[in-house]
């Protein structure tokens, strides 16, 4: 953890594509009264087309890191929600190349967040220009599990339709709050 975030307890949202995570995460930040670090790689994919290469992936990391600093710099309480993290770079380089770069494994190592909400797959799957692989979200959520078991991260995973699933993040947030 940088030393502009220590302090703040930070929750990231977290899973595979169109799980409601961008939902869940402004959710969450309106009602927990705080900020929330957008999705930093949804600005970037805009124009490539799904093009990707390694060094766009280390350009969405750098990115994620730099907004979310930026934005825990800002935030006058002592809670930050993050909708994804730089975890999601490393399951798409070792999914798209096969490896991932030193740069992020050794971020990610030292990178906390104090809850991830991993949003299950019980949602429909909504396109979007920027989705890619809607038959493999089964897959990318116990790459997700075994990520973040990796890490011994603290997860709740969440799942639920509309505001069921809202209020499940919430509860997972506020039992987390009031340990």
């Amino acid at each position: 953890m940088s030393t502009s975030t220590q302090g703040i307890i930070k929750i990231a949202v977290v899973g595979p594509e169109s799980t409601g995570k961008s939902t869940m995460a402004n959710f969450l930040a309106q009602e927990l009264n705080t900020f929330c670090v957008p999705e930093y790689a949804r600005y970037y994919c805009e124009n490539l087309n799904k093009q990707y290469t390694v060094e766009d992936e280390v350009n969405m990391f750098h990115g994620q890191r730099a907004l979310e600093e930026a934005i825990a710099a800002r935030v006058a309480s002592n809670l930050l929600v993050c909708d994804t993290t730089i975890l999601t770079v490393k399951i798409w380089c070792d999914h798209l190349f096969q490896y991932t770069p030193d740069i992020v494994v050794n971020e990610i190592k030292t990178r906390k967040y104090d809850l991830y909400l991993l949003m299950d797959i019980d949602l429909p799957w909504e396109d979007d220009p920027l989705r890619d692989f809607p038959d493999q979200r089964e897959q990318f959520l116990e790459i997700w599990k075994k990520e973040l078991n990796a890490l011994n991260a603290n997860y709740v995973l969440v799942s639920g339709i509309g505001e069921q699933r809202l209020n499940n993040g919430l509860q997972a947030c506020k039992d987390f709050l009031n340990r």
